[in-house]
């Protein structure tokens, strides 16, 4: 089998993800209009009939002072990924790529190598010798993910050197922690919860927190919390305008692409986070609140809220995103993964994100800009 790649429209990528359960918001074409310091393109595969049967966004940041990119498709493309010959969908995004000035390929296939289960990350996080979620037994596997890093590799890819999404330093976590929602009731989602949420939930219904949707006007009063919490949790944080530009691309696409929560406490919002939808699968993708009166605990409140509307939704899986690899109870982002475990849900291991250098110079120089930075 061979494939013709080329660019699409917009409509076309669209049309082609609304036939399939689950694709990340990262591979949507309104992703690239989030991202302004990059260059979006939607590509398409098309097969000897000429059916559009894949399909990708990719981000085109280029080189200080040089008309050559790096080119980035975050958690994606959408191909199929189990197909016996895998090179003859990633040969002619090369070929494209490459005829763009990418000097390198940089993407991250949508395939889950391992999954543990919420008392496996628990006892591991318990456990004072365990230092790394990957040296746990996990609690499934698939044997197809390795075969498909085999393949990636004899083909010339390699794994990307780690980085954060700004600037250059482009990467998706590899690990992250998702509560399965597909054929459970509400009442069986509660019961997956663990004592504390299910206390804590009790608790801030109890303590008088309302739970509601906000809307554009609202993202400054998310924002203050956000920089506040940036502060308390050492990240640098986003401007503003960056999440006004994600609810007014994200959601000229679909009304429900985007959401904003509040949970507010006598007058005053404590906490806030954004939710994204994309077929089946929905993130909650940034949270903020603030260090006062975390007793009434307006954290589990919002999630449990977000939790209810995924499930209303339809949504096969709610995705918490990140988590760290680290189990060393002196990591700060240890807390974090304790508090995502306890909703019941499974840590799940991506296959991670590989690179395709085509100028091999221009690659090494990259790769030493990003460890210098």
């Amino acid at each position: 089998m061979s494939y013709r790649l080329k660019a699409i429209t917009r409509e076309d990528h669209l049309a082609f993800v609304a036939t399939l359960p689950s694709v990340s918001h990262l591979q949507l074409p309104s992703w690239g209009e989030v991202k302004q310091d990059w260059r979006a393109e939607s590509l398409g595969w098309f097969d000897a009939d000429d059916r559009l049967v894949g399909a990708g966004l990719v981000l085109l940041r280029p080189l200080p002072k040089l008309k050559r990119y790096l080119a980035y498709l975050p958690e994606g493309p959408v191909i199929d990924w189990t197909a016996p010959d895998l090179d003859a969908w990633l040969r002619p995004l090369l070929a494209h790529l490459t005829a763009r000035g990418a000097f390198t390929v940089r993407m991250g296939p949508p395939v889950v190598v391992r999954r543990w289960s919420a008392d496996a990350v628990k006892a591991a996080i318990a456990d004072p010798e365990t230092r790394r979620l990957g040296d746990v037994a996990p609690t499934a596997e698939d044997p197809r993910a390795l075969d498909i890093a085999d393949r990636l590799r004899r083909a010339g890819w390699r794994r990307s050197a780690s980085g954060g999404e700004d600037g250059f330093a482009a990467g998706q976590p590899r690990h992250v922690f998702q509560v399965p929602l597909a054929g459970r009731s509400l009442e069986q989602i509660h019961q997956g919860l663990n004592q504390q949420w299910r206390r804590n939930i009790k608790k801030a219904e109890k303590a008088g927190v309302k739970v509601v949707q906000g809307d554009y006007e609202d993202l400054p009063a998310f924002h203050r919390l956000y920089l506040e919490t940036a502060e308390r949790d050492r990240f640098v944080p986003r401007p503003l305008s960056y999440f006004q530009r994600m609810w007014t691309a994200l959601r000229a696409e679909d009304e429900n692409r985007m959401r904003l929560y509040l949970a507010h406490h006598e007058g005053e919002v404590l906490a806030a986070a954004t939710m994204l939808t994309v077929g089946e699968h929905v993130w909650y993708s940034y949270g903020a609140s603030t260090s006062r009166r975390r007793e009434v605990q307006p954290n589990n409140a919002i999630q449990w809220r977000m939790m209810c509307d995924a499930h209303e939704l339809g949504a096969a899986v709610y995705d918490f995103r990140g988590i760290t690899d680290t189990l060393e109870e002196d990591d700060h982002l240890v807390g974090l993964l304790r508090f995502k475990a306890g909703s019941g849900g499974e840590a799940v291991e991506y296959l991670g994100e590989w690179d395709h250098p085509l100028n091999k110079v221009l690659h090494q120089a990259f790769r030493l800009y990003l460890s210098r930075r």
